[in-house]
């Protein structure tokens, strides 16, 4: 028997999140690939991708860079605390952040800090001039606390379904 799970209005059935997580793992397979791992041809497997894309559960396809090969394996937790909260403030973090290369994810949120960013750099020397020099010109900061992550245990972009 089979179960179908239910996301907002829309149904994914078994077919549906086997392609999901397919895709997740690889997104450069092939339709024919793809089509062989769900017992479908390629005509079908076509339809149900371009569905899933058209109705927001895939939002992109992207590659995923290995750091270490660009010289920038030495990653970065830093949490963040704005000098005060208010939405000018606030949008000029935002929009310095946004321009700063080093900081490969943003997140706003809550508890004792403001924001939330994964920091790539070359080594300590590098994310010191980065702390100095760039996040020290970002004025609506209050304060940063770093964490330096020393291995990297799981980094998967799946999740439950």
């Amino acid at each position: 028997m089979a179960i179908k799970v239910i996301y907002a209005m829309d149904q994914l059935d078994e077919i549906d999140l086997k392609l999901l997580k397919l895709l997740t793992n690889d997104s450069s397979r092939t339709i024919k690939e793809l089509a062989e791992e769900v017992n479908l041809s390629s005509s079908p497997v076509v339809a149900r991708v371009k569905r899933l894309e058209n109705n927001g559960y895939i939002k992109k396809y992207i590659a995923l860079l290995n750091p270490e090969k660009f010289n920038q394996g030495f990653i970065v937790f830093c949490n963040i605390k704005l000098k005060q909260h208010d939405r000018e403030i606030g949008h000029s973090f935002v929009a310095d952040i946004l321009k700063i290369d080093e900081v490969v994810e943003c997140y706003n949120i809550s508890g004792d800090y403001d924001f939330f960013l994964k920091v790539f750099a070359r080594d300590m020397k590098h994310y010191q001039d980065f702390v100095f020099n760039k996040l020290g010109s970002v004025k609506s900061i209050g304060s940063a606390h770093s964490t330096f992550v020393m291995s990297e245990i799981k980094n998967s972009h799946n999740f439950c379904f």
